[in-house]
């Protein structure tokens, strides 16, 4: 054990009760598995005494999601704030994999919700901020088109003062006032430079026993991610730093959840104050994460007058009594660690957590078209999911997916009918990072091996095993993979093909393909290891699974169906391989 840990293990989780924190519940982290990077979590007594939590969405769409909870433990996907492309039709345009949308704040001021965010193509580094508003968080379309403003730099935080007033903070650690009604901004000061001043970001403000606190984040979001925090009595500063910073951290431990920070305190119904973070499941070595940065909850204490005292991160936690558990939650949304059972039956609509990159074709999917019930017709895109490196042209992409929520699990979907004519068309499936890091397993017309009596070459679908890697990246793989492709077995060609994703341990993912007839009997395509999905041009973001179809670049539209997409969780490591037991269903 490291001094540093040890330390910390003694000062916070040995004497709990000279920290006031009750230890009579337990639970795990992370609170939202999968990639969840960047949280924002308020508690809203006018909401039935609601969590609320926003993340980060980058290039996906719909993005900004907003979780809600009753009990901190049962999350349910509410709604997303960008649902409309022409809320922010810059991401259409953005061709930079880590640009989009970082950091979504969630706040809740006279009834009204507001979720501010940057955008940034991230090369050249020009930030763009917005603001969105609404009264129904449960509705997509009940969000507001942005209020649009300039922002000097990411992470924009809204704080309401006891005047009226509304500050915006933001990384640097920059503060302006801004008018919610026009976007008008004003001067733009330094308000603290951070305890390490290095990397000063996502800040949070709170007023609290006569002091205005200023909690940020430092160190960069990698093994040297903290958070430090200050006060003063006015808000403008200055500043005092905290003595005990950084108070929240894992830098140079051995703790198996890495690179904490981001954070954000918030109280329940009964007062007690908690905080949530982001962290990654790596370990000190940090080469192994592929659901990259994900939410954690933790116990803070904060009495009157002093500091708050943040527990550290660990996958088992215990402090304050949670609320009681329930899942009566309003929305239509899945809740964040349920399976996927879905068949797509006719007048249903696709699933609210299935997600694009960037915008998808027009008319890409189908639920139920005339003549395929229960399947969704999915029309390819002339690109396949790989990109140049960087990335010079937008490339509409036919891919759909959901995040992966857990660390074992199992992913599946049935191509109930594919009767490609052109050589290079492919369905298939996908464990995906981004553009240049992804893991794919596609049904592929392709030539046989011998040609026909004429001369000409016969095509036939094959099996196709390929892993996208782009080396001159700062990825966590190295090496190569081959592509593997095997003739479709004939007796496979008359019944729906299952092709499927697992995670078979926390290292490798394996990608297989059967016949729906004979299930058991699968053909394993390829193994891949877990670092190829982890940093490089994915650093900020987690493994996303789900469907693509293309012409690989020719001029085939032939139209694939897909039914019984199937997402099953089987194992959720908290320490290293220390697993959450988990519930199986037949489905």
């Amino acid at each position: 054990m490291h001094l540093l840990e040890f330390i910390l293990d003694a000062i916070f989780i040995l004497p709990a009760v000279a920290l006031s924190i009750t230890k009579n519940s337990t639970y795990t982290n992370p609170m939202l598995p999968g990639w969840h990077s960047d949280p924002s979590c308020i508690f809203v007594a006018e909401e039935n005494n609601s969590f609320f939590c926003a993340t980060s969405s980058f290039l996906t769409f719909p993005g900004m999601p907003i979780y809600t909870s009753s009990d901190l433990v049962n999350w349910r996907l509410s709604s997303h704030v960008f649902s409309r492309p022409s809320q922010v039709p810059q991401i259409g345009n953005t061709t930079v994999q880590n640009g989009g949308l970082w950091a979504t704040t969630i706040r809740y001021h006279d009834g009204i919700f507001y979720a501010i965010v940057s955008y940034t193509p991230e090369s050249p580094f020009v930030v763009t901020g917005f603001i969105f508003t609404t009264t129904d968080p449960y509705n997509d379309s009940a969000w507001s088109d942005p209020l649009v403003f300039p922002l000097i730099d990411i992470d924009p935080n809204l704080f309401w003062d006891d005047d009226g007033t509304t500050y915006i903070q933001f990384s640097g650690i920059h503060q302006q006032t801004i008018d919610l009604e026009t976007g008008i901004l004003g001067p733009a000061s330094i308000i603290w430079t951070g305890f390490t001043k290095y990397i000063p970001e996502g800040p949070r403000m709170y007023k609290k026993d006569g002091y205005y606190y200023l909690m940020i984040a430092e160190g960069g979001t990698e093994l040297g991610h903290h958070e430090a925090i200050a006060r003063s009595t006015n808000i403008w500063g200055p500043y005092e730093g905290y003595s005990g910073n950084p108070i929240l951290t894992n830098t140079n431990t051995s703790q198996y959840f890495q690179t904490v920070g981001h954070g954000e305190l918030f109280q329940d119904a009964s007062g007690n104050w908690w905080g949530s973070a982001l962290a990654t499941r790596s370990g000190p070595a940090w080469e192994n994460y592929p659901m990259g940065r994900e939410t954690v909850l933790f116990p803070v204490t904060w009495n009157e007058g002093e500091w708050p005292v943040l527990q550290p991160v660990r996958g088992q936690m215990s402090g304050w009594p949670l609320p009681p558990q329930t899942r009566a939650i309003p929305g239509s949304g899945p809740f964040v660690e349920d399976p996927d059972v879905i068949d797509f039956p006719p007048g249903s609509a696709i699933p609210p957590h299935f997600l694009y990159w960037r915008f998808p074709p027009e008319d890409a999917f189908t639920v139920s078209p005339q003549g395929h019930p229960n399947t969704l017709q999915l029309r390819p895109s002339k690109s396949n999911l790989t990109s140049s490196a960087p990335l010079t042209t937008i490339e509409e992409l036919s891919l759909i997916m959901r995040v992966q929520t857990d660390t074992l699990f199992s992913f599946s979907i049935d191509v109930v009918s594919f009767e490609p004519k052109l050589q290079e068309e492919e369905v298939g499936v996908t464990a995906f990072l981004t553009q240049t890091q992804h893991l794919d397993l596609g049904i592929v017309l392709l030539p046989q091996n011998s040609s026909g009596s004429d001369g000409e070459v016969n095509l036939a679908p094959h099996l196709r095993f390929r892993v996208t890697n782009v080396p001159a990246l700062k990825g966590d793989f190295s090496g190569t993979l081959p592509t593997i492709i095997k003739p479709l077995p004939e007796s496979w060609l008359n019944a729906p093909i299952r092709l499927q994703v697992d995670a078979v341990n926390e290292t490798h993912y394996a990608l297989s393909a059967a016949s729906s007839v004979e299930p058991s009997g699968n053909e394993l395509m390829g193994i891949a290891p877990a670092t190829i999905l982890s940093g490089g041009d994915g650093e900020f973001t987690g493994t996303l699974v789900g469907v693509y179809a293309t012409s690989n670049g020719g001029a085939g539209m032939t139209e694939s169906y897909i039914s019984r997409w199937r997402y099953q969780g089987k194992g959720q490591d908290i320490n290293n391989g220390t697993f959450v037991p988990y519930t199986p269903f037949i489905g």
